[in-house]
């Protein structure tokens, strides 16, 4: 092995973030970073998993967990005997942080009341793209996207802190743990990573941290007040990429369409995009994360409509398709408003696919609203829908309000996430017949087509950088979409 491993869980930024902190580290053969994420109960009862799972395989490895899990409750990764270190969203931007992570003996962790040598297996994940099922694993290159036991015996020495289980303090127990008040952060330095390992496209954070506060949502805690980078870094870093043979770029934050206000001059993500495609030409193919819908404004509009680089995919953060639950949510749209704005986009350009994100029984939502949201699916022309079953998460308001059973949420979820199921599957099948610009990910063939279906090329193809008229991996092909086999399109080149 050359260098640490990492085990990424949850969103884009957290992968962009992953491969950064490979170059922070880099050398360090003994290290395992785990990259947490925050998003749901379920995603951190996955990350000890991770935990255990890897002082299992890696005994005499250094373990240090960091992401918006170790943000928010540090005490708890740092009370497990498997971890060395604990660190905080903005420390992982050091080099040294990963090197001051001292080795400790693998004690199994009884914690949760699983078995510490407990493999990763598919369950319930936080990884957009795995629509809510997936194993923990560094996240493929085809994820775009609750219980929570604290150790008694931890409570000791308390210092200040951002994470919201102790009312401002962490039990601190040993050095373990390097977490600052993210709330207080006003950088905005990107995270640049050398490279992308394996990936066939990179990402590239413009903006981190959000200032609004979703009802249901810890992540504001977890990652800060929104901060953006400045244009003139992030098409630095874009040139460097595609210098290196990178044709597939994505630009992701926390709240990306709220990049730039904090920065002089009236800067916005649609004039970022615009410089970035002008100043970046040899670039082919540019991708959003996801956006708040209520956010793109005419600039950006025309762009997402018109330039034929910026490929023909959104994943919007709708949450619901009902005005009450909207309203409880905090969501600065309404049914409405959103609807409105994908007519609009689909008018424009037609063959743009449209992702969401989508709760289901968030606490006093009726029957009538949950039909409203599944009735959403049809209204906004949703094919790739990522459905979160609601996880009421410790500090935030929604967890106060009247809560659903166990049972309702999951029934909830299941229905919306077999109808998003059966709308992707009617996609694919539309798509037979029609011809695709694809970026080659894997040696298998398979890849993702400028509007995210997943696309296989038959014939499988050549490492990247390989001397061969055959298609190597990172290419980006025009393919023939022959048939559907195992919910993904299948092509041969033209």
């Amino acid at each position: 092995m050359s260098g640490p491993e990492l085990i990424t869980l949850g969103c884009r930024l957290n992968a962009a973030e992953s491969e950064a902190m490979r170059g922070l580290a880099a050398g360090q053969d003994d290290l395992v970073i785990v990259n947490s994420c925050a998003v749901t109960g379920e995603a951190v009862r996955q990350a000890r998993k991770a935990i255990r799972a890897a002082a299992k395989r890696r005994p005499d490895a250094r373990i240090v967990v960091t992401g918006c899990a170790a943000q928010i409750d540090p005490g708890m990764f740092a009370a497990m005997p498997e971890v060395s270190a604990v660190v905080g969203n903005r420390e992982k931007r050091e080099a040294g942080t990963f090197a001051l992570a001292q080795p400790h003996p693998f004690v199994p962790s009884e914690v949760e009341g699983q078995d510490a040598g407990a493999t990763i297996g598919a369950g319930p994940s936080t990884a957009l793209g795995t629509n809510g099922h997936g194993d923990v694993a560094p996240p493929s290159p085809f994820a775009l996207s609750e219980v929570e036991v604290r150790d008694a015996s931890e409570a000791l020495e308390a210092c200040p802190s951002t994470s919201l289980r102790t009312n401002g303090v962490w039990p601190k127990g040993s050095e373990k743990i390097r977490v600052s008040d993210i709330l207080s952060a006003t950088d905005t330095a990107p995270h640049l990573a050398a490279g992308f390992g394996t990936r066939a496209r990179a990402f590239v954070e413009v903006q981190t941290g959000c200032d609004h506060r979703c009802t249901f949502c810890i992540i504001p805690f977890a990652r800060g007040p929104s901060r953006s980078v400045p244009a003139g870094g992030v098409i630095e870093r874009i040139r460097a990429l595609v210098a290196d043979g990178y044709k597939e770029i994505v630009l992701t934050g926390v709240d990306t369409t709220s990049y730039g206000p904090d920065l002089p001059g009236r800067q916005t993500l649609g004039a970022l995009v615009e410089r970035i495609l002008t100043l970046v030409p040899d670039l082919p193919r540019l991708r959003l994360s996801s956006l708040d819908s209520i956010e793109i404004d005419d600039h950006l509009f025309d762009l997402l409509t018109q330039e034929p680089r910026l490929q023909p995919h959104l994943h919007l953060s709708l949450q619901a398709g009902d005005d009450m639950v909207l309203k409880r949510m905090k969501r600065r749209h309404s049914r409405a408003q959103a609807v409105k704005m994908v007519e609009r986009l689909k008018r424009a350009r037609p063959e743009i696919a449209i992702g969401a994100d989508l709760i289901a029984g968030f606490p006093t939502e009726t029957e009538a609203q949950a039909l409203n949201t599944l009735a959403l699916l049809g209204d906004c022309d949703i094919v790739l829908g990522h459905v979160f079953p609601y996880s009421a998460r410790t500090g935030t308001s929604a967890a106060k309000m009247p809560q659903h059973d166990a049972a309702t949420i999951r029934a909830r979820a299941a229905r919306l996430r077999d109808a998003a199921e059966a709308r992707r599957s009617a996609w694919l099948h539309r798509l037979v017949g029609t011809e695709q610009s694809v970026l080659v990910e894997r040696l298998d063939g398979r890849g993702h087509a400028g509007n995210y279906a997943p696309i296989r090329l038959a014939s499988g193809a050549a490492p990247w950088g390989a001397d061969t008229n055959a298609v190597r991996r990172g290419d980006v092909v025009a393919m023939h979409v022959t048939h559907v086999e195992d919910g993904m399109l299948v092509g041969d080149v033209i």
